[in-house]
């Protein structure tokens, strides 16, 4: 039975050490590279750095619902331009953006709204370092914009505006208090509006009217789409969607990888992608992991959305769009078409009231919540809800785990009584495996007898572990990919819970100075993590057997190794997690008379014998020497 036992025991040790090893290689450590990596890209696609090269016009290509060697607005360029994202900025006369979240500026030609950067959030925890750039222009490094405009019916040909069309503004600068409207004039009898407001968040309308003077009726399509030029950094987690996204009216939350949209088929030469039709509600866009870029139609009526890629030059564009129904404008008469296009921070509150406030269908599917949502957004609205009266999110961790605690206490408690009943009832199970050694059958009848006359749950102790696995998970996608806890802080020299602790063991927490392999990452609060686990599996008996005891003593050590990777916010909820968990096992075990084997274990390791005086303290109403046969 004890060598059955052992390999049960050895076998859950193995699987939880390799998930953890496992995710800390695979996904931990190219983590912290790749964040590296971004932050650096990203720093030198804003830096004014000059590069050869000039913008120029592109040359159009393609839009919702249109062949792509058809010559119509809002259009990919057949060859991208390589030039700084000031000599883009500079190539079109610009009206400047400003908002208390967002600044940045519209392009009067093509009248693209491609400069977007968040006021709010900087590329590092550096007060000083660069703040985040969403969207820029092409004609410079990683073109990044949206269009809005109108199609003309196939078979037609009316002058509409396009990438080169020069507007007319009535003002220079676009605030929450002050809207911009933008007028062309297609010299063959129709007027072209656009009128433009933002919020005091990243949400702009758009409306684009238009006025037949003519003498002909026009049949038009509204559309509006996000481009992206070149393939952005990713972090490439299974847990995290970066690419293109959009909720499809009912067929519902399509997420496409870069990769994925590669993949489709083509749509036409040389374009791959998906096409859903006769759709109602919703949106599409391009996502990171914290900002998105998105356009909304109108939610009453039925569009054509798309996601595609297309190779320009020597990289592909990415391209969420949705092409309306047709308006047909009858001479005299005029008509109109509103979207609206989300560019910021996924900011849960923001995300959220704009699904309730302007009835975009799940619109909060923008945040990544995966597949255990509802355990992963009630507790993110409640630390939420303690961080605005604490102001600390580390705070706030704690809190709740206390709460957690409380809230699970008498299944931990039942869990941690049983489990001193069976240290109390050990020379009984030990004298009944011996009795019945030749046969395991009969061995098993008499310690469920055991069980049962003696109320002992043998799985008991399973509890306390299942609870925390669904609060760990959740808690780590909570630290993953909401932007609320990007860059917050805690005490000391935690500035940044989502990121893993700055410190290393193994230069002496920044005495020495190099910097030790990530493999080697092993921070002051994985070690405290390490040691409140130790402390608490020390509180029991040491195994009998070897092979156990060994085990035993090497998990903590393994563990923190293991988390050395994992966001800060993390380990400290585990640790204090584990604190708690001594003080609770420790209340337990005194309450139905189990000794605590701390200090024992403790002397045992230092070559001392424990006192023989310390006796185990008797279980209640039981003398001190009922187990012995």
């Amino acid at each position: 039975m004890m060598k059955e036992d052992n390999r049960n025991l050895l076998l859950a040790i193995t699987l939880s050490v390799v998930v953890l090893f496992g995710w800390q290689y695979f996904y931990g450590v190219p983590q912290m590279e790749k964040q590296k990596q971004i932050a650096q890209q990203n720093q030198q696609a804003t830096s004014p750095t000059p590069a050869p090269g000039t913008a120029v016009a592109p040359a159009p290509s393609s839009v919702p619902g249109q062949p792509a060697t058809t010559t119509v607005p809002g259009s990919v360029p057949a060859t991208p331009v390589a030039g700084t994202r000031d000599q883009a900025l500079a190539a079109s006369p610009r009206i400047r953006i400003d908002t208390p979240k967002i600044a940045g500026s519209i392009a009067l030609t093509g009248a693209r709204i491609d400069d977007v950067s968040l006021k709010a959030y900087r590329e590092t925890v550096d007060p000083n370092s660069p703040i985040i750039v969403l969207l820029s222009p092409l004609g410079g490094p990683n073109g990044y914009y949206t269009d809005f405009g109108w199609v003309a019916a196939p078979g037609t040909s009316v002058p509409l505006p396009n990438a080169t069309t020069v507007w007319t503004p009535d003002a220079q600068v676009l605030t929450p208090a002050k809207p911009l409207t933008l007028t062309w004039d297609n010299g063959q009898g129709l007027l072209f509006r656009r009128i433009v407001t933002v919020d005091e968040n990243a949400m702009f309308q758009v409306k684009d009217e238009v006025d037949n003077k003519g003498a002909a009726a026009v049949t038009l399509f509204p559309y509006a789409q996000v481009v992206r030029h070149g393939r952005p950094p990713t972090l490439g987690y299974y847990v995290l969607h970066e690419g293109l996204i959009g909720v499809l009216g009912e067929q519902g939350l399509q997420e496409f990888t870069y990769d994925h949209v590669d993949k489709e088929p083509l749509l036409s030469a040389g374009t791959n992608g998906r096409v859903w039709k006769d759709v109602v509600g919703g949106f599409v866009g391009i996502t990171d992991k914290y900002w998105a870029a998105t356009v909304v139609p109108d939610q009453s009526r039925k569009y054509e959305g798309r996601f595609s890629s297309v190779q320009t030059g020597g990289s592909r564009a990415y391209q969420a769009d949705f092409l309306a129904e047709a308006v047909t404008v009858a001479p005299g008469a005029g008509a109109a078409s509103t979207a609206r296009l989300f560019a910021g921070a996924k900011e849960v509150a923001a995300i959220n009231g704009y699904e309730q406030n302007l009835g975009i269908k799940r619109f909060d599917l923008m945040i990544d919540w995966g597949w255990f949502y509802f355990i992963t957004k009630p507790m993110f609205f409640l630390l939420d809800w303690i961080y605005k009266h604490v102001g600390n999110f580390g705070i706030a961790i704690l809190v709740v785990t206390l709460l957690l605690k409380g809230v699970f206490f008498p299944l931990a408690s039942k869990s941690y009584a049983s489990m001193a009943k069976m240290k109390a009832m050990q020379p009984e199970m030990l004298a009944l495996r011996e009795r019945y050694a030749d046969d395991k059958m009969k061995q098993q009848q008499a310690l469920m007898e055991l069980y049962k006359t003696q109320k002992i749950n043998p799985l008991a102790g399973c509890w306390p572990v299942l609870v925390q696995i669904p609060v760990f998970f959740a808690l780590y996608k909570i630290l993953f990919i909401t932007i609320e806890m990007r860059h917050a802080p805690f005490f000391g020299w935690i500035r940044d819970l989502a990121a893993p602790d700055p410190t290393n063991l193994f230069n002496l927490f920044g005495v020495l100075p190099f910097t030790p392999p990530a493999m080697l990452h092993l921070g002051l609060w994985p070690i405290i993590m390490g040691i409140t686990m130790f402390v608490q599996m020390k509180m029991n008996p040491e195994p009998p057997d070897p092979v156990q005891k060994m085990m035993f003593t090497w998990m903590p050590v393994f563990f923190t190794f293991l988390l050395g990777s994992f966001p800060a916010g993390l380990v400290i909820y585990w640790s204090w997690n584990n604190l708690l968990s001594v003080m609770q096992q420790g209340y337990i075990m005194r309450k139905h008379g189990v000794k605590i084997e701390l200090f024992d274990n403790l002397k045992g390791m230092m070559g001392k014998k424990p006192d023989p005086a310390a006796a185990a303290v008797p279980a209640p109403g039981k003398p001190a020497n009922s187990n012995k046969k």
